[in-house]
């Protein structure tokens, strides 16, 4: 779950909703280069949980690479641009924690994924 949308229940959810109400550019503090990232996870979030619903090895590695470059994205967001830190951002924390838990399950459920 993004920081951003720290209430919303699904993370693929929150990013189609910028996406359809805001267009390409949902946070004007952003620069545009985080706008179109996170714009981009509407199609990379639920592209990857078909791929792991489906079996796919792809997945596992998709859902790594979305998290690997998401907790990048909100951790430069979050203390470069708006000066904050981890403790101040519940988002954030959950977001990390769900990130460890991706990255930390990956190679173990990839095992027991088709190719």
């Amino acid at each position: 779950m993004s920081w951003r949308r720290a209430g919303r229940p699904h993370r693929a959810v929150a990013h189609i909703t910028d996406l359809l109400r805001h267009g390409l550019n949902p946070y004007a503090w952003a620069p545009t280069r985080l706008n179109l990232y996170w714009s981009s996870l509407a199609l990379f979030d639920p592209l990857a949980a078909a791929l792991l619903i489906g079996g796919k090895r792809r997945g596992a590695d998709l859902a790594c690479a979305v998290m690997a470059t998401d907790i990048v994205a909100n951790r430069y967001a979050i203390h470069g641009i708006q000066h904050s830190g981890l403790l101040a951002q519940p988002g954030l924390q959950r977001l990390t924690a769900f990130a460890v838990l991706v990255l930390g399950t990956a190679p173990f459920i990839r095992r027991h994924l088709a190719n």
